[in-house]
């Protein structure tokens, strides 16, 4: 198993297939909460220079079920208030003797650099407009259970491209998986490179909700709305919003996603959001799973879980 995951593309096809295998494996559809003994003796730390309530929660979540022990670190009161640089504070922390650290951080690549400084695992919890890998994963895993593949499967990300580091991680794993990707929303919110992604990209939402398979809503970044890149939230979901109207479009067995936290009456509609093909509780549980898999993979030793199970 890799060493680090900074990037969705440290992963091949193989290796993404092997993490879903394991969460299904792990956690059961149905079956009770286990607890395993596979990270007993090992530490976890969380890392988080940004607020974060999902991602956090559910790293912290993961690592206790498999019996590891878990750190999260506070960057408000710590020694960041007083200027020390995240190289210190790799530093500090690799002094306590950890075995993974998980990083989110505002700033692009910072995850990259921290893989540098220290011997510990590293994992990207999101950097900036960058990357979030885990997001990625948990979204194939939820996408799965409802499809029998992703080949061919029609995706169609809508909203904030441009500054979404989940729908750069989502592109990257959707397409290395054979899905085909669509990326809907304003001009001004679609990155120019997005030619080069192997992806379609368009402003019209209704051409594209009857043949999608999953739509995914990305949230509208409220605090960017004084740069000016829509005119206003208001025609922002007159145009790409998903209400009732478009729902009643999309196929029967088309699932709607969203990575949280929603925008009710923005990007979604709170009556869509409630809809039995509305994904974004399951995304939230999947997650565990999913982390769950992956420090398996990248901190267990392999057959553990099989033999203490």
């Amino acid at each position: 198993m890799i060493k680090h995951l900074l990037d969705i593309t440290d992963l091949n096809p193989d290796g993404i297939q092997r993490i879903l295998e394991t969460a299904a494996n792990l956690q059961p559809e149905g079956g009770a909460i286990r607890k395993y003994p596979a990270l007993r003796n090992k530490t976890v730390v969380n890392l988080f220079y940004e607020s974060s309530t999902r991602t956090r929660t559910s790293f912290e979540l993961a690592a206790k079920r498999l019996s590891a022990d878990v750190v999260n670190f506070a960057v408000s009161g710590s020694s960041v208030d007083k200027g020390e640089s995240l190289k210190d504070t790799a530093q500090t922390i690799m002094a306590m003797g950890v075995d993974a650290i998980v990083i989110r951080h505002k700033a692009s690549g910072a995850p990259h650099r921290l893989a540098q400084w220290v011997d510990a695992h590293v994992i990207n919890a999101g950097d900036g407009m960058h990357q979030h890998p885990t997001q990625a994963l948990l979204d194939l895993f939820t996408i799965r259970q409802h499809f029998p593949s992703f080949e061919g499967l029609r995706v169609a990300i809508v909203g904030d491209v441009t500054h979404s580091r989940v729908a750069r991680s989502d592109v990257q794993a959707l397409t290395m998986m054979g899905a085909d990707v669509t990326l809907v929303g304003p001009p001004t919110l679609l990155p120019p490179q997005a030619e080069h992604w192997g992806v379609a990209t368009t402003a019209d939402l209704d051409a594209v909700l009857p043949k999608a398979d999953v739509v995914y809503l990305l949230r509208m970044q409220l605090e960017r709305q004084q740069a000016g890149f829509v005119p206003s939230l208001r025609e922002y979901s007159r145009l790409w919003g998903l209400d009732s109207a478009r729902a009643a479009m999309l196929k029967d067995d088309a699932l709607v996603m969203h990575p949280g936290p929603m925008n009710r009456g923005v990007e979604i509609s709170a009556e869509v959001a409630e809809l039995p093909r509305s994904m974004i509780i399951d995304q939230v549980t999947n997650g565990i799973k999913v982390r769950m898999a992956l420090l398996y993979l990248m901190l267990g030793t392999p057959g553990e879980v099989a033999a203490n199970g």
